[in-house]
């Protein structure tokens, strides 16, 4: 196991290479003046020559891409030229909001994905299993942007002063206390990458409040994910359902099933302890895929519930010719990506032992 975990770490090199090389280049060649798009108005021509000087910009493109490869070596990201905020320090505050938002929506899409497909696989052309496939459909054909607007109109006001009602945007109500964790454990004096790994894990209201105890911090948090994470989990739901349905019908038909049910097992354990271990095999990479999908930033999603992620911060890069942030985002998306895919490949053995990955 250990070996192909190496190996794969390995063969990962190359692909994150591409990535760099790939948003380097493409981030040079856009038709547009980066000082410019930073400064407007302000952008005269001895501004932007002292700004190019500033950031690189006139070197030639293969002295600026050797300097970003040293620079990330380095585990430097570099500033942003818009918010003048290193790209860590950025992403230390927006991609928790990603992170949390990813978390639910996954959470959402896999208990609801997986039920829904079990019950249609169990009731093969029952009402239950059109009904189901009806929902897994609509899930896929909605878009994420007139669900959350439907969603946000329904609970925020439809049902406003209802027990059910939700807030439709933001991540807290105002006057709800977050108390960043290094203030919590007494470790101001903290610097470095500990620091900014406490302070990323601080800006997770669901982990802050766990840590902290804060239970109206938890409750709040709770309340604005809810629609959210519904509105980003409902294509990833359809899809697992549609999956796991195909899968648990095509292991339902082998021969080891109809041994077990020979046997007399019941039906229950049957499914349970037979047919689903080893239909989720394609679900788990499902999942995976989609886990890097949301994580790399829920445009719409974060935008109509005014939620300030890591899809957002990208738009903004991109329009304000930000390619040094650009840059850094994509980064660590590929990073994520590739560790998510170590992480259902690794799954797979546990699932199904007869699957050796030495």
């Amino acid at each position: 196991m250990s070996r192909f975990i190496i190996r794969r770490l390995l063969l990962s090199i190359p692909v994150l290479l591409g990535v760099v090389t790939l948003v380097f280049v493409l981030a040079r060649v856009i038709p547009s003046d980066p000082c410019r798009a930073a400064l407007g108005e302000k952008a005269t021509d001895a501004i932007c020559a002292a700004f190019n000087t500033r950031y690189g910009l006139d070197r030639p493109i293969v002295v600026q891409y050797v300097g970003y490869i040293g620079q990330i070596l380095g585990g430097d990201l570099g500033t942003s030229i818009r918010f003048n905020r290193t790209v860590a320090e950025m992403l230390v505050e927006r991609l928790p909001v990603t992170v949390e938002l990813t978390l639910y929506a996954l959470l959402f899409a896999t208990v609801v994905g997986i039920t829904l497909g079990r019950i249609s696989a169990i009731r093969r052309n029952s009402p239950a299993d059109v009904g189901t496939m009806i929902i897994a459909n609509l899930g896929v054909s909605i878009p994420v942007f007139v669900l959350g607007l439907m969603l946000a109109y329904l609970f925020a006001v439809v049902l406003k002063g209802s027990p059910i009602a939700l807030p439709p945007s933001g991540r807290l109500s105002p006057g709800v206390d977050v108390v960043p964790l290094a203030e919590a454990w007494g470790l101001q004096g903290l610097g470095g990458p500990p620091r900014l790994i406490l302070d990323f894990v601080s800006n997770i209201n669901t982990f802050n409040a766990v840590l902290t105890l804060n239970g109206p911090l938890l409750v709040d948090t709770l309340r604005h994910m809810v629609l959210p994470a519904i509105a980003l989990g409902t294509i990833p739901m359809a899809i697992i359902a549609r999956m796991t349905r195909s899968s648990l019908l095509d292991v339902l038909g082998l021969d080891y099933i109809r041994t077990a049910r020979a046997k007399g097992v019941s039906e229950r354990r049957v499914v349970s302890a037979h047919a689903m271990r080893n239909a989720l095999l394609p679900v788990v990479t499902v999942i995976g895929l989609s886990l890097g999908g949301l994580l790399s930033g829920a445009v719409l999603t974060e935008t109509i519930f005014n939620l300030t992620g890591i899809g957002k911060t990208i738009v903004e890069a991109i329009t304000g010719r930000d390619y040094i942030v650009i840059q850094g985002v994509v980064i660590v998306v590929a990073v994520i990506y590739v560790v998510v895919n170590l992480v259902v490949d690794v799954s797979y053995a546990m699932l199904d032992p007869r699957i050796r990955l030495g």
